[in-house]
């Protein structure tokens, strides 16, 4: 299945049923009176999110969803039926924006959340409803409101609780697949992750989601490569696990590119936690190994986990600090802010 994280959309409420014009004409009843019925009210669209969907590819083949009209008012005071609502079901993480792509309207993060996006139209009186002690025959009903209708953009940002990032054939896609059941294709040219790839890593008591996102270069956030547009899925990420390949002669300068580009897209993404490893370790000798690990951790201003993804060396560091760090944003979050002291 085509993984799509971006869809554009058209949306268009029901409108609201016309009233009847109506009046009661039956055998020995010498005053009938108006009696037309109100029109139902017209559909409303919602987006739900639900559970077992990770892509967007439903609206890659469907761009329109209308609700329907409401029902027709009729005689005898019948009120016509509502209108069938539209829902656009769309998986956890799906960001929905205005139509410039920017003005945020809901963001769900939670099976079973469901917000309205546009309101049927209300149904039209019937003339029964104007029947008053001065007009007791009124020949008017109101017709239906009209629906609302809108464009609008969803944008689906993965759930996980850390993210890989690094240059292209930094070793991210092996690392997920050995701490993971997940299979991403693994070869040996740059750009070989074209979609971001979920697995689930497990390591003593601990579990969490780990995202791969398409490798950056420089210049990524102005359109180069691949751009940064997936840079969005690692944004709710609780940390970043920074990966540096080893066998290039400048690891700092591969350093500073990445961050250079989390730097520019912005949106927090350079304020996360971040774990940097010099990957590829079991390609390199032991001098080189050193030498490599100096002149990143020189870059880094901090010390430096020394990895592979083939042979698996470093793997079990990597996952404790990365659990450690995620446990305790868990526990942040789940604690409950204390109450201020009242003050008079």
């Amino acid at each position: 299945m085509k993984f799509l994280d971006q869809a554009k959309v058209y949306i268009r409420s029901g409108d609201g049923g016309a009233g009847a014009v109506s009046f009661r004409r039956e055998k020995y009843i010498e005053f009938g009176g108006p009696d037309g019925g109100d029109g139902g009210r017209g559909g409303h669209v919602y987006a739900e999110c639900v559970d077992g969907l990770n892509t967007l590819i439903d609206y890659r083949y469907r761009q329109h969803f209308k609700a329907r009209t409401g029902g027709h008012g009729m005689g005898r005071n019948r009120t016509g039926a509502h209108g069938a609502d539209a829902v656009l079901k769309v998986p956890v993480g799906t960001q929905i924006l205005e139509d410039d792509n920017e003005t945020p309207i809901a963001d769900l993060t939670a099976v079973g959340e469901r917000i309205l996006l546009a309101e049927g139209g209300n149904g039209g009186f019937g003339n029964a409803h104007f029947k008053t002690s001065t007009n007791r025959a009124p020949r008017h009903a109101n017709p239906g409101q009209e629906g609302q209708e809108r464009w609008i953009w969803l944008r689906l940002k993965l759930i996980a609780d850390a993210g890989l990032v690094g240059l292209p054939n930094a070793g991210k896609s092996t690392f997920l697949a050995s701490v993971s059941a997940a299979k991403p294709k693994i070869a040996d040219y740059p750009f070989t992750t074209l979609h971001p790839g979920l697995g689930v890593a497990r390591i003593d008591d601990g579990e969490f989601v780990l995202a791969d996102i398409p490798g950056l270069i420089e210049g990524a956030h102005e359109g180069a490569g691949i751009g940064d547009r997936f840079l969005g899925h690692i944004e709710r990420c609780r940390v970043i696990l920074h990966l540096v390949d080893g066998t290039q002669d400048d690891v700092a300068g591969a350093y500073r590119t990445v961050r250079g580009e989390l730097e520019a897209y912005g949106h927090g993404l350079a304020e996360k936690p971040e774990i940097v490893a010099l990957n590829k370790i079991d390609a390199l000798d032991d001098e080189t190994r050193e030498d490599r690990l100096a002149a990143l951790e020189e870059a880094v201003k901090a010390p430096v986990l020394a990895l592979s993804g083939v042979s698996g060396a470093g793997r079990r560091d990597a996952l404790l600090q990365l659990n450690s760090i995620i446990r305790e944003a868990r526990q942040a979050e789940a604690t409950p802010a204390r109450e201020k002291a009242w003050q008079p």
